[in-house]
């Protein structure tokens, strides 16, 4: 069985998830809502 307590201690999180973080937190991204958006304010321009 697990002793979740002592995995918590000894979890050390891996340097290259803060290495992607940082790289996708300075992208600007556009995301499926900003493209719907995008589409419905084309569409009531027409």
């Amino acid at each position: 069985m697990l002793d979740f307590e002592e995995e918590l201690k000894r979890f050390r999180p891996s340097p290259e998830i803060g290495n992607v973080e940082d790289a996708i937190g300075k992208e600007d991204l556009t995301d499926m809502t900003d493209l719907m958006v995008e589409l419905l304010n084309e569409k009531r321009q027409l």
